[in-house]
């Protein structure tokens, strides 16, 4: 055979080999290096179950675990070396443990396939990657309740099509978007749950001859079980589609949380300043403070939701237990993963630094976002809510006639819409810091309620859960 296959774990029924150009679309091995430290892993603890299985010697398997161990602490420091001949990383680790420990390295592949091989590695990875990812998202979950407890007395305006709506507490806005990534994190829990099954021991898609224990070598490997199905096994990406949807959603909302911090820091609102750390400038107008981090987070957002889309039109139509189709599966796993990664803590960090102006948050409320109080006011008044809602909107009109906002009308004016207006009505109704206390309801924005909110997310923040210490896949 020609020298691209050289270390080839197939190629005996072939009379020539490959065409190059063929080869350099066929290899794998620019995008499953990653997998390196992980298959390596997974190949000791095969090498222990044959061993158990009585395929291999006792010292077969200590060479193999031997020269394993080190192939795995040479992919954790970098220094792993690479031969051009390398098709993907099963290929390279078995030409680096032939010159490490010799002919047993020729026996490990034994009752295995590439193809539970290679999907093995890869549920080991995403499982550190879930863990690492988890850890930023609690991270931005922390920086925005900490801007929460710090913003918990700043009244802003609440918007709907992006017209003000009633009042609220910046607060109340921030702990919005915590619980959009909490509910991120618990569904990167779920997803999870799902990846931790072994596929090890499927074979290319009927199952070994060979006695194994996948019962043991998945509790060697830490995983759940072992998968219960051996076809399934191998052509099952769900649990990568699954990934990228989480990865995606998160992504989204992370754009709408930039979209807000990009609406805020404009000079129209003026309600927020970045710092400079976290801006950028023009290379034309020197004035320029661009918020060019929560761009960005808004622009990836499409890139994730590509990722995703483009994985599954490569699901869909596949007919069997493993088609090559699948090596497109890890690319985009990863650039998901790296995307959120550096994108998660920029993020958190921008938002524990950036300025708010309280005082022009305040200002930029306008009085007619006052107008649904002043209809509760007439309910609690036994006026049908319809009614009021029609009366308080001729208040409206007639506000917007003299040039006053609604807490300007003198009483005269309202009682000529209902006589149920009373003296108090300034205080009860058109006073935003009494109309915030009144949202009194769980979940509300009254001050009182947003502090059991921000006790709730400490309280979240502080349970284990699913995920353990902070792991560090490969770069």
């Amino acid at each position: 055979m020609s020298e691209p296959t050289t270390h080839a774990l197939w190629g005996g029924r072939f009379r020539q080999g490959p065409d190059p150009r063929f080869w350099a679309l066929n290899a794998s091995l620019a995008v499953d290096q990653r997998l390196g430290r992980y298959d390596a892993r997974a190949s000791r603890a095969w090498a222990q179950a044959l061993g158990r299985a009585g395929v291999l010697t006792p010292s077969e398997v200590e060479a193999l675990t031997q020269g394993l161990a080190r192939i795995e602490a040479e992919f954790a420091q970098g220094t792993f070396p690479f031969a051009e001949s390398d098709e993907d990383i099963h290929t390279a680790i078995e030409r680096r443990l032939k010159e490490l420990v010799g002919e047993p390295a020729l026996k490990l592949h034994t009752g295995r396939s590439r193809n539970d091989q290679v999907v093995t590695a890869f549920r080991l990875w995403m499982r550190e990657a879930i863990d690492v990812l988890a850890h930023d998202v609690r991270d931005l979950m922390q920086a925005l309740l900490t801007r929460a407890e710090a913003d918990q007395n700043v009244l802003v305006p609440g918007y709907t099509h992006l017209q003000q709506a009633q009042p609220i507490l910046l607060a109340h806005l921030w702990m919005a978007h915590f619980w959009a990534f909490a509910r991120d994190r618990e569904r990167l829990a779920d997803t999870r749950a799902r990846v931790n099954v072994l596929p090890l021991g499927s074979g290319a898609l009927a199952g070994t001859t060979l006695p194994i224990d996948r019962a043991a070598l998945a509790h060697a490997l830490g995983f759940a079980a072992p998968t219960p199905n051996s076809w399934d096994a191998v052509a099952d990406r769900d649990f990568a589609a699954e990934f990228l949807f989480v990865a995606a959603l998160i992504g989204v909302h992370l754009s709408r949380l930039a979209e807000q911090i990009i609406l805020f820091n404009t000079r129209e609102f003026g309600f927020i300043t970045l710092d400079d750390r976290f801006s950028t400038g023009s290379s034309l107008m020197p004035q320029k403070k661009n918020p060019d981090g929560f761009e960005l987070a808004r622009g990836k957002a499409g890139t994730l939701i590509g990722l995703l889309t483009g994985l599954l039109a490569t699901l869909k139509g596949l007919p069997s237990a493993y088609d090559k189709d699948l090596q497109e599966d890890k690319d985009a796993v990863f650039r998901a993963f790296d995307t959120l990664h550096r994108l998660l803590p920029v993020v958190a960090d921008s938002l524990r630094t950036l300025h708010v102006h309280a005082d022009r948050t305040a200002q930029a409320l306008d009085p007619a976002t006052l107008a649904t109080d002043l209809a509760d006011y007439l309910v609690e008044r036994g006026v049908p809510f319809r009614e009021a809602h029609r009366l308080v909107g001729q208040l409206v009109q007639r506000a917007e006639a003299l040039g006053v906002g609604l807490h300007e009308l003198p009483l005269h004016e309202l009682q000529a819409v209902h006589p149920a207006f009373q003296a108090d009505v300034y205080e009860r109704a058109l006073d935003p810091r009494a109309v915030l206390a009144r949202r009194d309801v769980l979940g509300g924005t009254a001050p009182r309620r947003l502090r059991e909110q921000l006790t709730q997310a400490r309280l979240l923040l502080e349970e284990p859960g699913p995920f353990g210490p902070e792991p560090q896949p490969e770069p």
